[in-house]
């Protein structure tokens, strides 16, 4: 009802999301998580629930979790309120107020934001084509307007098919710094120190991923390997 009265007004999308979590229906809580920070992707509870959201439902539908999402809805301009809008923005587009201003922060305008995610989102289908050094150029562009962690671990993805693997170590470690117990970044920086053959640190970062996922197989395999070194 309240965002009947304001639509995409934070509090409630945050309210909802984690009702929706409460009650396990974990896609509709992703969606208003996402679109949450849609309208100011500086609020650290919303990333919080996308992570959530994203790890529940890897394990509850599989790699292809994210073709049984309903649709996010595009937050509009004019909702952005804490946002910084560039002047080349669609004339006539609402100001927001000069405070807060999120552009002195490394360029993260609402635009920028979404040509991110939209960048991110070609590195993506590129991986998916198996063209991973092309990959590695669209994920840096995204990560120049905004440091996500998803992208961080998708880069590293791409830089160990590559075999450089100082380069997947360190994305993962930057990915880490945005969210301390990612599985994805603490599992690939494992395999890029493997490959480093700093066994010791990667171990210490299987068993931290294990802390989160006992039951990881593949973290699991990659312990008894690294046990084996």
């Amino acid at each position: 009802s309240a965002l009947e009265l304001v639509p995409f007004g934070i509090k409630p999308l945050l309210r909802r999301a984690a009702a929706y979590e409460a009650l396990e229906r974990y896609s509709l809580a992703y969606v208003d998580y996402k679109t949450a920070l849609q309208v100011d992707c500086s609020v650290q509870a919303a990333h919080d629930g996308v992570n959530r959201m994203t790890k529940a439902l890897l394990e509850k539908d599989g790699v292809n979790w994210r073709q049984k999402l309903p649709p996010i809805p595009s937050v509009p301009v004019s909702a952005q309120t804490r946002w910084s809008i560039p002047s080349a923005q669609a004339p006539g587009a609402n100001t927001p107020p000069a405070t807060a201003p999120q552009g002195e922060r490394g360029g993260n305008t609402a635009a920028g934001v979404e040509r991110a995610r939209m960048l991110k989102e070609e590195g993506n289908e590129l991986v998916k084509k198996g063209n991973h050094k092309n990959a590695v150029e669209k994920y840096s562009e995204s990560l120049k307007l905004n440091k996500e962690c998803a992208t961080y671990t998708n880069r590293a993805l791409c830089y160990l098919t590559l075999k450089q693997y100082k380069e997947a170590a360190q994305d993962c470690t930057e990915a880490l710094k945005l969210d301390p117990k990612n599985v994805k970044a603490l599992y690939r920086r494992a395999q890029a120190l493997k490959e480093l053959k700093d066994y010791k640190s990667s171990i210490a970062d299987i068993k931290s991923l294990l802390k989160t996922e006992p039951k990881n197989t593949a973290a699991l395999r990659l312990l008894q390997e690294l046990n084996r070194a």
